[in-house]
């Protein structure tokens, strides 16, 4: 069966992730020297913006860069998505254990006030009965 909608819009397409950049961000530049929300240059067919062929150094960096920034945002959304199932989880765990005690409390109280509300009622038969006597 087939979504309604195609895509999740809360995760980034590569067209997000690999936006046109300028001609001063240099593809052969460290990943430690751009900060993590720094766009990647765009290579078309191993072809940097200047016209001139990758070398595989420069295209294994650009490679490395783009696993590291969609691993990043991946993990993100994990984290997210992760932490809400927990929390609803726990949400439902709690509720369930909250109807389970308040259950045996009832039951509890009933059974002591029952035998509470028994024992007052037979001393004070007693103590009539002693009164005729």
């Amino acid at each position: 069966m087939s979504p309604a909608h195609p895509y999740d819009a809360s995760i980034p397409v590569l067209t997000e992730v690999l936006p046109e950049v300028s001609p001063d961000l240099a593809p052969e530049a460290p990943a430690a020297a751009q900060p993590p929300h720094a766009p990647f240059p765009a290579a078309t067919a191993h072809q940097a913006e200047d016209g001139h062929l990758l070398d595989p150094a420069q295209w294994a960096a650009l490679e490395r860069r783009l696993a590291e920034r969609v691993l990043q945002q991946l993990q993100a959304r994990v984290d997210f998505v992760l932490e809400q199932r927990i929390r609803d989880s726990m949400e439902e765990a709690l509720n369930q254990a909250l109807k389970g005690l308040t259950s045996d409390i009832r039951h509890g109280l009933h059974d002591a006030l029952g035998a509470i509300v028994s024992r007052a009622v037979s001393q004070e038969l007693l103590h009539l009965q002693a009164q005729k006597k």
